[in-house]
């Protein structure tokens, strides 16, 4: 890899990654974001593709599931999703875009403490998105987001599981239930259930 052509170093202090990506004047970025859920740690966008060939991908800097917080000195930070896609289009006619990121997965384990069938989970599923949570519920605890598209349970994928079995697999998971999530947009895209927006 050329490090002419990409500047990599980390702020300590928040443990993100500054990446420098190098492009051609009107040339757009190349990444699709989406927002990080409600009841995320970090509320800001998360990039939900990466266009190939693109210049973001060219970098080889960034993945899905990374957390945009700063564009060239603008913190994308509790921005509505709006807003920051604004931001990244004006980005189109610089030759040189400072990203700052956080390195995220964008599958997240949640491990919920139940121990017992009786004790209600916290959380309500909408055809396999998480729609509402209980507040200081044991899901909540546990790490479960609103707007996540839930793939796994204990280990059983259930990406093409009718929702009446996701009901019935949950309402029967006792001790420790992990399940494996991602945000419901970043799922949507990835399965090629809604055209990305490339910026």
């Amino acid at each position: 890899m050329d490090h002419s052509l990409q500047t990599i170093s980390y702020i300590a202090d928040i443990g993100s990654l500054v990446v420098c990506i190098r492009k051609q004047k009107g040339e757009i970025l190349g990444i699709a974001i989406v927002e990080s859920g409600w009841g995320s740690i970090l509320p800001t966008v998360v990039i939900a593709n990466l266009m190939h060939g693109g210049p973001a991908e060219r970098s080889g800097e960034l993945s899905i599931g990374d957390r945009l917080m700063c564009v060239n000195g603008t913190s994308l930070v509790g921005l509505p999703l709006t807003t920051c896609q604004s931001i990244i289009r004006e980005l189109k006619h610089q030759t040189e875009v400072t990203l700052n990121i956080v390195h995220c997965p964008p599958v997240t384990t949640a491990v919920i403490r139940r121990p017992d069938s009786k004790y209600q989970l916290g959380f309500c599923v909408e055809n396999g998105v998480i729609c509402s949570l209980m507040r200081g519920g044991i899901a909540e605890r546990g790490g479960i987001r609103v707007g996540h598209r839930i793939i796994e349970i204990n280990g059983q994928s259930v990406v093409a599981t009718p929702h009446e079995k996701i009901i019935q697999i949950l309402t029967q998971a006792v001790s420790e239930v992990h399940i494996k999530t991602m945000p419901a947009s970043t799922y949507r895209l990835l399965t090629g259930q809604e055209q990305p927006l490339f910026l």
